[in-house]
């Protein structure tokens, strides 16, 4: 059924390396890219994950060869305007959370999905397209007892929002979630495998 393609996940994240696991492709793992994540001014809001995962796909460390397909992706949360990376230290961690606490916030994932074929050889497939994902997702009010006990136990450093919802604090604090609960994770699964499965 279509071609056969050696697919690499270029991204680092095990969330994301577990999500596309599930989906049941064979792949591996190289998130090696020269991209330099410096955002644009005047770049629209939901417009930054799409350019940060496309980013990283044209600045893969190599080029690809004609039967590989590369998938990168970049999730970011947004408080109203302001995006809210990985934490840089435990003080950014608990002022993210503070800011969190009570609100409705939106996740928004960007995937990238990019081909070494030359351009018109796969038929009526892009060489390169993306996508972006936003799910609103609505926070408890949150302690500083809690935030405190999150943050030192999970220490999620290496998350937007710097908070992970297949945590405890998505147990105890997410009240609600309007859209895909894997694209919080970091990988919107469903509208990846729609686009996926056109190569596949």
């Amino acid at each position: 059924m279509g071609k056969d393609w050696h697919i690499i996940l270029g991204s680092a994240s095990p969330r994301r390396k577990e999500l596309l696991a599930e989906l049941d492709v064979t792949f591996e793992v190289d998130a090696r890219t020269n991209f330099e994540e410096r955002i644009p001014e005047g770049l629209a809001c939901e417009e930054i994950p799409r350019y940060l995962a496309e980013g990283k796909s044209l600045g893969f460390h190599r080029p690809l060869a004609p039967d590989e397909l590369l998938i990168t992706a970049d999730t970011l949360v947004f408080l109203g305007t302001e995006a809210l990376g990985k934490p840089r230290d435990r003080e950014d961690a608990v002022r993210m959370l503070r800011e969190l606490s009570g609100q409705a916030h939106t996740v928004t994932t960007g995937v990238c999905i990019r081909t070494g074929s030359p351009a018109g050889s796969t038929g009526n497939l892009p060489a390169m397209e993306s996508f972006t994902d936003s799910s609103l997702v609505h926070f408890a009010e949150l302690t500083d007892a809690d935030i405190a006990y999150y943050v030192d136990r999970y220490k999620p450093y290496d998350k937007a929002g710097a908070y992970g919802i297949q945590e405890w604090i998505g147990a105890a604090a997410i009240t609600r979630i309007e859209g895909s609960y894997y694209n919080v994770m970091g990988l919107p699964t469903a509208a990846l495998w729609t686009h996926l499965k056109k190569y596949l």
